[in-house]
């Protein structure tokens, strides 16, 4: 909304203040700036404030506004005088404004940083959390203006305003002066007010998708009038899973008088419809879904599925029909699934809605799914309903223009039915969002995502998202710093979902292998030992073994204190003829299951071949959907196990603080440092371990179904997956630190003056490189030293070189495409005196070309050690990343860099060098010397908090860094300084807009 010529000619409309925001129930409201078009909106409104309200702002009973009143509250110059509405339909539900003031409380222009504010929510929407949302907005702008403190005064009866301010989290002071309450609000942000904006986020979005996915009502609009078709497929679906709320067909081409379609309601609108419509599933050509949604927002719909095509996915024109579909949708305060969805699914016994084009309903169990896919979708759904698993709730979200994996994450997080949350996803629309949701959601239940178009280049069709330009591997590496499962596969996200929602977590990477085949036990064993797992010698019952065996020997394993998890390996019996015996898969199931029942809470797996019927007998026996609770036996009582519990993938009530997983230690790797010694994570509260919770939760403990397996690679890869996240889990019950001695070595006023000014003197507003002696002054800041280099554009200047820095020398090119590539030749080292600084360098332009074009440089000869890699860079969507890898070619071809997010903790900087394949190298390797990875680790330490003190510093490379037994040497270090990108995950909470 543009201002008119009577705004401040000299500021401009602030578009980039308008936001899209999700109130504390779940619906949407929009946040823009006030310009003088909106008088007639501002009287109207008015109008609708209760005379209480109306006191509580004034202070005066003030029935109504006056033309001054109108024009003052309309009239800003956006930097001293600023005025904020929240709508829905278009129509103002709350106003805020701030006018600045100097010390005497008069109106004031800057340097003057207070202003005085006041809010005023209508009646009907005060308790939703409008006057919260804009106080978060109204605080960022005044920032942004020069503003540092809110002064306002409250009545002492307003406690509701009171309440907002006080709940923000702002540093504030309070005071009672002639009869009201003056508050004082410092608006630089704090730990407290970044918390209570996520908490109230969360809530806000796990409430909205709440609302798609448990409606009182729906209405299919586009119900074709004969069988077949999108709309008829929907209602036929929504009917068939016995659906407990109401469900209306809508269609404008109904006969007039048309009564009922299918056994309920039919009308040609929404506003036929007498009760409120919750839930609208719009299956109709994408040029009369405008038509659609207006008919739903003017009727009050909360919420839309959006199943029509011809969108973002048909190019450029259909991007754009497809913002219009988000913003017409927000407007009215409603959410959107799609457009180009599958539906959606929720399971619950209270609901059990169906509102997709799934033909059957999958059963009630424990496993929350969301997929950008159709297809992926229906494959899903087809493959745990043939292992005989059950879910909690399903979204195919399509082109995802609204509700997306993040949102997903914010319900499952807070979903008391889901125990683990299972991911398709091609793109990330807001990647730092998703690794701290998905962290904070780790820490409680699994979740497993498989991303799509990985290697494309591209943005998938229809998903219009920022472009990230880091890796796969570093996208995969910060998930897993997150405790997300990544897996390559759907059928990966299947295997690893069955053992995750249907067992506990192992305490190790013990496994124990039994059954009847011994060649089945020996390639399970071997797939162990390439997973990283630490198999016992598989037992073998032979092939003459009963049901009862297989009894007797998992039993045992599972009281065997010495392992942590049983993988149990079985073929058809063959009967004295020869033939194999078929049907025994139930006898087996239930022996199975028995011991389970009766033994520790360790995960079982299966690994079958051909045995007909064990596979849906062991899923029938005990089903996701709610897994009988175990009691717990007494300690002396109960058979001996490992000293570790496992870790129920319940989910808590009392979220732990996720942290990044430690460093598995290894012979060769290196010792893990170590860290406080603290009980290990058990089952949490909730559980039947805690004697203070209430019921167990229905997964939480007892035997679950025991997943089946057709190949022992697959089973074998869930448990370590599995193991791999229990180990996450247990880490993250201890969160890492960042070291209180970096502070007295960092000078940080001193490099940001320096940045300051060398970004000033960039002719480049896009930023620049430092040369040697800039980048090694900034470094050198932050107590990272970097080895001088002294130019040789000639032999007399490299002997001058050589004799001021003293001998023995390097000699090495700095050329851009000799850089850092001693297996060209451009590097010289170990030169003992000038005879010989004198043959090499002739040596290296006789090889390599003129000097002008070499860029030779001399450097002092550092430790021998071994060649590392650390770099930072920023990247726009996914925020800081730390990497660390072995210098040379071989690394750089295989792939080995670790990756972690920044700011780093201790516990991220031991686990980075030990997670490369090539770690050993550093601890001693074949008999060699282990290096300082101490030294490496605060390097990595001191780098990371440059990068995230100062993020103008967008990119630091140092290569090489030659790690000795004792220290370490930086002996290259190239910067780069640039304004820093826009954070999308800090500021007020709204929702993206692409």
């Amino acid at each position: 909304m543009e201002p008119t010529p009577e705004q401040s000619p000299h500021h401009a409309y602030p578009d980039h203040w308008e936001a899209d925001v999700v109130l504390r129930d779940g619906g949407t409201a929009r946040i823009r700036p006030i310009t003088t078009d909106d008088a007639e909106r501002l009287v109207s409104f008015y109008e609708q404030v209760s005379d209480e309200s109306k006191y509580y702002r004034f202070f005066a009973p003030y029935p109504r506004l006056s033309d001054r009143d109108v024009h003052r509250f309309t009239h800003h110059d956006y930097v001293d005088r600023v005025g904020l509405a929240v709508t829905i339909g278009g129509e103002f539900i709350g106003t805020v404004r701030y006018d600045r003031i100097n010390d005497q409380g008069r109106p004031a222009s800057a340097p003057a940083d207070e202003a005085e504010v006041a809010f005023l929510v209508q009646d009907a929407h005060q308790g939703r959390g409008v006057a919260s949302a804009l106080l978060e907005h109204i605080a960022a702008v005044a920032r942004e203006r020069g503003i540092r403190r809110f002064a306002a005064e409250v009545l002492p009866a307003n406690n509701k305003m009171i309440k907002v301010f006080r709940d923000g989290g702002y540093t504030q002071r309070r005071s009672f002066e002639d009869g009201s309450v003056h508050l004082t609000l410092d608006l630089e942000p704090t730990e407290k007010s970044l918390a209570v904006q996520r908490g109230r986020e969360q809530r806000a979005e796990a409430r909205s998708v709440q609302r798609l996915l448990a409606p009182g009502s729906v209405a299919v609009i586009g119900t074709g009038r004969t069988p077949g078709g999108v709309g008829r497929t929907v209602l036929r679906n929504l009917l068939a899973s016995g659906y407990t709320g109401r469900t209306y067909a809508v269609n404008r081409a109904f006969d007039e008088g048309a009564a009922t379609l299918d056994g309920v309601p039919a009308h040609r609108s929404l506003g036929e419809i007498d009760e409120r419509v919750d839930l609208a599933v719009i299956a109709v050509p994408a040029h009369r879904v405008p038509e659609a949604v207006a008919d739903c927002g003017e009727h009050g719909v909360q919420g839309l599925v959006v199943l029509s095509a011809g969108y973002a996915e048909r190019g450029a024109e259909g991007r754009e029909l497809q913002r219009e579909l988000v913003r017409q949708a927000r407007s009215y305060g409603m959410r959107i699934i799609g457009p180009n969805a599958f539906g959606i699914i929720n399971t619950a016994e209270s609901v059990r809605l169906n509102a997709s084009l799934a033909p059957e309903s999958p059963a009630r169990g424990r496993i929350g799914l969301f997929t950008q896919s159709g297809a992926i979708g229906i494959a899903l759904l087809s493959g745990l309903h043939r292992r005989g698993a059950g879910l909690s709730s399903f979204i195919s979200a399509g082109n995802r223009a609204d509700v997306s994996g993040n949102d997903f994450l914010q319900y499952s997080f807070e979903d008391p039915d889901t125990d683990v949350a299972l991911l398709y996803l091609e793109s990330l629309g807001n990647p730092r969002k998703f690794n701290r949701l998905a962290r904070r959601t780790a820490a409680v239940k699994p979740v497993v995502v498989v991303k799509g178009a990985r290697h494309s280049g591209s943005t998938p069709p229809g998903h219009a998202v920022p472009v990230s330009r880091i890796p796969d591997a570093t996208v995969s590496a910060l998930m897993r710093q997150a405790g997300v499962i990544r897996v390559d596969t759907v059928t990966e996200m299947v295997d690893a979902g069955l053992l995750l929602a249907g067992q506990p977590l192992p305490a190790g990477p013990r496994v124990a292998i039994l059954g009847n085949s011994e060649s089945l036990g020996l390639l399970t064993y071997d797939a162990c030992l390439a997973e990283g797992l630490r198999p016992r010698p598989p037992i073998d019952l032979t092939t003459a073994a009963s049901p009862q065996d297989f009894r007797d020997a998992l039993a045992e394993a599972l009281a065997d204190g010495t392992c942590d998890a049983v993988i149990v390996t079985a073929i058809p019996w063959v009967g004295e003829n020869g033939e194999a015996e078929t049907g025994d898969g139930q006898v087996l199931a239930t022996a199975l299951h028995k011991a389970v029942a009766g033994g520790a809470a360790k995960p079982v797996a299966v690994v079958h071949v051909e045995i007909g019927g064990l596979a849906e007998a062991l899923a029938a026996a005990s089903s996701t959907a709610a897994p009988r609770p175990r009691t717990v036996t007494p300690a002396a009582d109960r058979p001996q196990v490992a000293t570790t519990p496992p870790i129920s993938p319940a989910r808590s009530t009392a979220p732990a603080t996720p942290a990044a997983p430690a460093a598995p230690a290894t012979p060769e790797a290196g010792p893990t440092p170590e860290a406080p010694t603290t009980p290990p994570v058990g089952p949490g509260p909730g559980s039947a371990a805690d004697p203070k919770a209430g019921p167990a939760p229905e997964a939480a403990t007892g035997p679950g179904r025991i997943p089946a397996y057709p190949a022992a690679e697959r089973a074998v890869r869930a448990l370590a997956e599995a193991v791999k996240y229990a180990q996450w889990r247990r880490q993250a019950a201890v969160p890492g630190k960042i070291p209180e001695f970096l502070d007295d070595t960092i000078d940080e006023p001193g490099a940001a003056a320096l940045i300051e000014a060398q970004l000033a003197t960039a002719p480049d507003p896009r930023g620049r490189p430092l040369t040697h002696d800039e980048a090694r002054e900034l470094l050198g800041r932050y107590g990272i030293a970097v080895r001088p280099t002294l130019p040789a554009p000639d032999p007399e200047a490299a002997v001058a070189a050589a004799t001021r820095l003293g001998y023995p020398v390097a000699l090495k090119t700095t050329a851009p495409h000799l850089r850092h590539r001693a297996d060209l030749g451009g590097v010289r080292l170990d030169i003992a005196d000038e005879e010989a600084l004198r043959r090499a360098y002739g040596e290296l332009t006789d090889l390599l070309g003129k000097p002008a074009e070499l860029l030779p440089v001399v450097q002092a000869m550092a430790p021998r050690g071994v060649d590392t890699v650390v770099r930072a860079s920023i990247d726009a969507a996914a925020g800081a990343v730390l990497s660390f890898g072995l210098a040379g070619a071989p690394s750089e071809l295989l792939g080995d860099t670790a990756h972690r997010l920044v700011p780093a903790t201790d516990r991220d900087a031991a686990e980075l060098i030990r997670s490369i394949r090539a770690a050993p190298v550093l601890f001693g390797w074949r008999g060699s010397a282990p290096v300082d990875t101490a030294a490496l680790e605060e390097l990595l330490l001191r780098l990371s908090r440059l990068v995230d003190d100062h993020p103008e510093v967008v990119s630091v490379a140092l290569e090489p860094v030659v790690v000795a037994p004792h220290g370490l040497t930086v002996l290259g270090a190239s910067v780069r300084l640039a304004p820093p990108p826009a954070r999308s995950d800090l500021g007020p909470r709204r929702l993206p807009n692409y």
